[in-house]
């Protein structure tokens, strides 16, 4: 049985939400137990949702999606007004919060795609060019895990 959220509902049950969001009931559950959404029981003891949370649990899932954690997500959704529906400039003024980390994410992934063929400085070795741009994983010295992830991959140099 399907439910449908009329664009008319100022509420909507936890299966409407759901279905509206295309998440499981489980993770609106989860989402309230966190914090990061809230609802009102009815004389029945059933939780109702504003419709503005069918914004809020998108910004949620957007936001994991990109590995941004829980308890960051809170602190942000924490500085939308409480008892109306956010506006655009309050939409704004969040997603400004994160704006210099995100930039530095797509940098990061850009240099991870563009050099994932080559080294990144993990010292396995085992690709040919590996053994120029870190020979004897000397990049082994400045710390575990892969190294050149956070400066750009030099090109090798013929050693002598």
């Amino acid at each position: 049985m399907s439910t449908h959220l009329s664009w008319k509902a100022r509420e909507a049950t936890v299966g409407e939400l759901a279905e509206r969001a295309g998440v499981a009931t489980s993770a609106l559950r989860f989402y309230e137990r966190e914090g990061l959404i809230h609802s009102r029981r009815t004389a029945g003891n059933q939780r109702r949702y504003s419709r503005d949370t069918l914004r809020r649990v998108a910004f949620i899932r957007a936001s994991q999606r990109l590995g941004i954690p829980l308890a960051a997500i809170r602190e942000v959704l924490a500085l939308l007004p409480e008892g109306r529906t956010p506006t655009r400039e309050d939409w704004a003024r969040v997603s400004e919060c994160w704006r210099s980390d995100l930039d530095a994410r797509i940098r990061l992934l850009e240099q991870l795609r563009d050099n994932l063929t080559d080294c990144i400085g993990c010292g396995c070795l085992s690709i040919d060019r590996c053994a120029l741009a870190n020979p004897h994983d000397r990049l082994g010295d400045e710390g575990p895990g892969a190294r050149r992830l956070s400066e750009p991959c030099p090109d090798p140099q013929p050693q002598d």
